[in-house]
């Protein structure tokens, strides 16, 4: 179901990278879902997740993991776990992925899931992910899987120099733009609009006291 799921909503729109591919007929989506919504886990739809949260389509997932041009020994921090799909998919592509989940529920479900399937090198850590993760940075790559009005600062600043971020970026309600971040080798930015998404808006640890 999951070669199926690949090759007729992924590989059919578009996306070329046959690592990022492979990834997503190895990772078994079904296991980060809820057992109620299980049976759906190889359409391509978003899935509620508990807590306000989703994980994304399938499609969405392989389109921002082929943006990031991931290999093996980047440094790559997601903002966002949620159910953590998404950090198993780049735990399957390179071999130091750090993970913000600002809610502590989800953060332990995730990290329990990851463990339990063997991605000993993804690290899921419950906090802000607009302050991104000072103490390991910088980071090669960094992927933003909730939506900001703004990109954060904080994450502008730990990405190194030839890096690449890939943030949804708008408002809480309605269309948001899909962007990817490039940072040249003297710092400066690049910004291009890659696809119209619609993601859960990104939450900051203030808003949740």
């Amino acid at each position: 179901m999951r070669t199926r799921m690949v090759r007729q909503q992924i590989q059919a729109r578009g996306v070329q990278s046959v690592a990022v591919l492979d990834a997503l007929r190895r990772v078994p989506r079904e296991r980060f879902v809820p057992a109620k919504v299980r049976e759906f886990a190889t359409e391509d739809t978003a899935l509620p997740i508990g807590y306000d949260q989703t994980i994304s389509q399938p499609y969405i997932v392989a389109f921002m993991t082929e943006l990031l041009e991931l290999q093996r020994h980047h440094r790559v921090l997601e903002i966002g776990t949620g159910s953590g799909y998404q950090t198993a998919v780049l735990a399957s592509l390179c071999d130091s992925v750090h993970s913000i989940e600002i809610v502590p529920e989800l953060a332990a479900r995730a990290a329990s899931a990851l463990a339990d399937l063997g991605y000993a090198h993804a690290t899921v850590e419950q906090g802000d992910g607009y302050q991104g993760w000072a103490e390991r940075a910088p980071f090669d790559r960094i992927i933003v899987t909730a939506a900001p009005r703004e990109i954060p600062q904080a994450l502008v600043d730990q990405l190194e120099p030839g890096g690449r971020l890939v943030v949804p970026v708008g408002p809480a309600l309605g269309t948001q733009a899909l962007t990817l971040v490039t940072k040249d080798a003297a710092g400066r930015l690049r910004r291009q609009r890659r696809l119209d998404v619609r993601f859960v808006p990104m939450v900051r640890a203030a808003d949740r006291n």
